[in-house]
């Protein structure tokens, strides 16, 4: 095995085909609790952005440092603790610290590692995991969507929108999918959607109220944020659900206190909040502790994937990818994805003879 690998690297904040370097750096090494993962596809993550433009994130990591999230490969080294049966197997995974991977390796906590079988076939086995257990864990863990039941999803052409399309209509809810443009609006039709709404050519609140006979529905899937906040709680109706997914409209009032107590109180609404890092049971508490912060079980990740898996090879859901583009292509890739001329989820293909 070679000492070095290709990776993009941020070296200064700035758009994506300036700030990207493609660099020669050392391979990476697992620490306890970590494997490292031989990239094989990247699915591109609005998170991933952040990491290049040095937009609103939690954690900054150190220049220089490699974006990327999320990866698909296979298990090539265990850190310490790490159960020696995750060698070779075929992976999805989140990057340690949401970073790392935009390279040929990278180290993945294994709590955020799921098993990829190989029936999945790329491009698809590289953009179920992270959309779908967003959606679930909104629709479901969260919001505790019900047959019967309507919702409202939000940028539903999306990567997460999609999904949450697809297993709200499986689950037997009726669904209204706002997205931009006809193409998207025929997207969400093909996936199931109920009713389609161009939010560029409609108010959606008002078309959402009209449907229901003024009630509005159960659930909001919001991963826009402050752009659709006012609106999507006047299409809420009485008890309803609001599941805060992300903040793509403006991230900076993620850490503002920009909500209202008595538009809650009067809207007579609940508020869901929706994190997907999952954790054993001693760094929850450590967490809890230290933050405050409540983090869903790795246990819970592995039945979700599982699930997810069984509706795929179902044909009752699928990952919906928009593109496929090469590693060297990875600035252009992202840069579309920011001025939202994409569909789905981008895809890059790390090893082109990888199955």
């Amino acid at each position: 095995m070679p000492d070095t690998m290709r990776a993009w690297r941020t070296h200064a904040y700035g758009a994506p085909r300036d700030a990207l370097s493609l660099d020669t750096v050392p391979i990476p090494d697992p620490e306890a609790g970590e494997v490292r993962v031989r990239v094989h596809a990247v699915p591109l993550n609005l998170n991933d952005l952040e990491r290049i433009t040095g937009g609103n994130m939690m954690v900054r990591p150190e220049l220089p440092a490699i974006p990327g999230m999320e990866v698909m490969g296979v298990v090539d080294a265990c850190g310490e603790g790490v159960d020696d049966a995750w060698h070779g197997r075929r992976v999805v995974a989140i990057a340690k610290g949401a970073t790392g991977g935009f390279a040929e390796h990278a180290i993945c906590p294994v709590v955020g590692t799921f098993p990829m079988p190989h029936d999945i076939a790329l491009p698809g086995a590289a953009a179920l995991f992270f959309p779908f257990h967003l959606a679930w864990l909104g629709l479901f863990d969260r919001a505790g969507l019900e047959k019967g039941e309507s919702v409202l999803i939000h940028a539903a052409a999306g990567g997460a929108g999609s999904a949450a399309v697809q297993l709200a209509k499986h689950a037997g809810a009726r669904v209204f999918a706002a997205a931009g443009g006809p193409e998207k609006v025929a997207l969400c039709r093909e996936l199931g959607a109920d009713l389609a709404i161009d939010y560029t050519a409609n108010d959606f609140a008002p078309v959402v109220l009209r449907e229901t006979g003024g009630r509005g529905v159960d659930v909001v899937f919001d991963n826009v944020g402050e752009a659709v906040m006012e609106q999507s709680m006047n299409a809420l109706a009485y008890n309803g659900r609001y599941v805060m997914m992300g903040f793509a409209s403006n991230k900076a009032v993620a850490d503002e206190q920009f909500l209202v107590p008595r538009r809650i109180a009067l809207g007579n609404m609940k508020l869901c909040g929706v994190l997907l890092s999952y954790a054993d049971d001693d760094r929850a508490g450590l967490v809890k502790t230290a933050l405050g912060w409540n983090l869903p079980p790795a246990r819970l990740g592995a039945q979700i994937m599982t699930d997810v898996i069984r509706l795929v090879r179902d044909g009752a859901v699928r990952p919906v990818v928009g593109k496929v583009v090469g590693f060297d292509e990875i600035p252009a890739a992202i840069e579309a994805m920011a001025d939202r001329r994409t569909t789905g989820r981008t895809v890059v293909v790390v090893d082109p003879e990888a199955a």
